[in-house]
């Protein structure tokens, strides 16, 4: 049977895939593509439903137990952390002005929509502003029309949203990724490709390769997986798609490398330090 690959409509995450799922990868395990948004694919994880996912690593801090972590394949960087946003006659825009601090004092007394309770976005928003406490779960795509319709006072808004939020009548008040490597000097991790431990060290091995493989032939042929990204991503602009997989596909999809392992931890450890996470960050990947 192939094993089940669970993974996001997004153009990164398509971008990445595709060579796999269309058996353009020689030896690469059989695999059976299933797409949801990241929020669902937490959800299913949790249920430890697939064999291998895309998920958040706030969410993987509660997934280690039944999942490892690969070393490809996921989304990390500088300059692409989630976005806080906000109607441009908010009084949260006169605010943000005045800093940080004064923000996340702001953020307590309102109401912040957030692409899932453990996305890596709403973790942000807890640790930037710890005292906000009516964080609203929604679809990503919902949350910039609930801002810009007054229904929630601010919101975390994730993927295409970094290139569009404007269009919709509202402005940033922080960049989370941003302030995220201020204060760690490090990468942002948003989210991970996990694979159950129960598929043992040999498949771990295969699926890394595969997904390394995957990514590689997109580099060399980027016009191969052009039809297959644009069918999933539906209404969404060819050059926002394009800015999409150049902001969100790096070196760091390839392999996190030194670096990107250290930034991992330091984000597990921020969960570990909101609760999420209560064992070792020793053996989080697959080869560890």
């Amino acid at each position: 049977m192939p094993l089940r690959l669970f993974y996001s409509p997004c153009p990164n995450d398509t971008f990445i895939f595709y060579a796999w799922v269309h058996g353009l990868v020689p030896g690469a395990p059989r695999v059976q593509e299933v797409l949801e948004d990241i929020d669902t694919l937490n959800t299913r994880a949790l249920r430890g439903e697939p064999e291998v996912a895309k998920v958040s690593f706030h969410a993987f801090s509660r997934l280690r137990p039944r999942y490892s972590l690969l070393h490809s394949g996921g989304a990390m960087g500088r300059g692409v952390g989630p976005l806080l946003v906000a109607r441009g006659d908010s009084p949260l825009v006169e605010v943000a002005a005045a800093g940080d601090e004064a923000l996340a004092a702001a953020l307590a007394r309102g109401t912040v929509a957030v692409p899932g309770a453990l996305t890596t976005a709403a973790l942000l928003v807890r640790l930037f502003a710890p005292a906000a406490r009516r964080l609203v779960t929604m679809p990503f795509d919902r949350i910039m029309p609930a801002v810009a319709a007054g229904e929630v006072d601010s919101g975390a808004i994730i993927h295409e949203g970094r290139f569009t939020y404007s269009g919709h009548g509202l402005v940033r008040l922080t960049d989370l990724g941003e302030w995220w490597e201020r204060t760690t000097g490090g990468a942002l991790p948003l989210g991970g490709i996990v694979v159950r431990r129960d598929l043992g060290a040999e498949a771990a091995e295969s699926v890394d390769a595969a997904i390394r493989a995957s990514l590689l032939f997109a580099r060399c042929s980027p016009e191969a997986t052009a039809g297959y990204i644009r069918r999933h991503a539906q209404e969404m602009d060819p050059e926002v798609c394009r800015q999409h997989i150049d902001l969100y596909v790096n070196d760091f999809s390839l392999d996190y490398g030194p670096e990107g392992e250290t930034a991992i931890r330091r984000l597990l450890e921020a969960a570990r330090g909101g609760g999420a996470l209560t064992e070792s960050l020793e053996g989080i990947f697959w080869d560890d």
